[in-house]
């Protein structure tokens, strides 16, 4: 059984640890706001992905199929939000970035609607990985349940590693080169959508 389980398991690996906007958003905000405060994002971002992966397996991935136009306009807005984070991050000085609120759960639930990279995660897994010999509601739950085993030590990573950095932050040059790093990922990431 666990076998079989290996292929949904390594996919939901490598797309919850690679860059991407919600992880680039956790490292930054490990940096700005510490672990603790970014732990609603990361329940937030992994309970949206989650509830989005669950849907689509019992049938909404058939809709982008179906009209791949809303696939399009999905990674324009999404696009389009990440250029407007990436601005705000770079503009922002260090003592914005220090008295800025995090994310709430709700932000970053929500924000998994318009991330281009959890619904091709989602799409995928509905018509990859979806497990033969089960019910749809049964193997739905079931891949949304290995995404959230995978994607919560994950998320905590990256925000770890924004922890991990924030020492390093305390300089205010280093803290705005930081801002600008992370605000030129997330354009990039932007950039890489609209391809």
């Amino acid at each position: 059984m666990w076998t079989d389980l290996l292929p949904v398991m390594s996919y939901c690996l490598v797309m919850t640890t690679t860059p991407g906007p919600n992880n680039v958003m956790l490292a930054s905000s490990g940096a700005q706001f510490g672990l603790r405060g970014t732990l609603p994002q990361i329940f937030g971002q992994n309970s949206g992905a989650a509830l989005q992966t669950y849907v689509t397996c019992l049938g909404l991935g058939s809709l982008f199929v179906t009209y791949p136009v809303l696939h399009q306009v999905l990674r324009v807005a999404g696009a389009l939000y990440l250029v407007h984070l990436a601005w705000k991050l770079s503009r922002s000085a260090t003592s914005e970035a220090r008295t800025s609120k995090p994310l709430s759960f709700a932000q970053a639930a929500l924000f998994q609607a318009i991330n281009p990279k959890v619904w091709v995660k989602s799409i995928t897994l509905a018509t990859v990985f979806m497990p033969v010999g089960l019910s749809a509601p049964v193997g739905a739950l079931l891949v949304t349940v290995i995404g959230l085993l995978i994607g919560f030590p994950s998320a905590t990573l990256w925000a770890l590693f924004g922890v991990a950095i924030r020492r390093l932050l305390a300089d205010p040059r280093k803290q705005r080169i930081f801002n600008l790093s992370m605000g030129a990922v997330l354009l990039a990431v932007a950039v890489s959508f609209l391809r």
